[in-house]
């Protein structure tokens, strides 16, 4: 099976870094690109799957949801955000990975409605250490 080069590039760093947990917070991007939450909960499981294939334990993230700013204008953004916790619970329950959404933890995030506010970052770093 062809790996495809979105992995490859990790799996390289998980041999180089031989780390004893994954912890895996992607898909933002995509819903920003268009793609809908099922497309990004596939992209995700098979980028699992592959990385899976290292024998590291995987911790599974779910992203804070977007909210309107700069960067999101855009409803169905919002929406496809919000129902991406619920498609990667289900990723994580078949993979085997562990899982925990970071849309719960009531991350403030900045003037774009995408990426963290300096109080996010210290609220998402206090929260994954307690899960930790």
């Amino acid at each position: 099976m062809k790996i495809p080069l979105r992995c490859e590039r990790y799996l390289g760093i998980i041999k180089l870094e031989n780390p004893d947990l994954i912890t895996v917070m992607l898909g933002t991007n995509d819903i920003l690109s268009g793609v809908s939450a099922e497309q990004t909960s596939e992209r995700m499981n098979d980028f699992i799957s592959h990385i899976q294939n290292e024998g590291k334990r995987i911790l599974l993230i779910a992203p804070p949801h977007l909210q309107f700013g700069e960067w999101v204008q855009n409803e169905d953004y919002l929406n496809e955000s919000c129902e991406l916790a619920d498609l990667y619970r289900e990723v994580a329950n078949n993979t085997g990975c562990m899982f925990a959404d970071a849309g719960e933890w009531d991350i403030e995030l900045a003037f774009d409605g995408v990426h963290f506010s300096e109080e996010g970052h210290r609220r998402f770093a206090r929260k994954l250490n307690e899960l930790l």
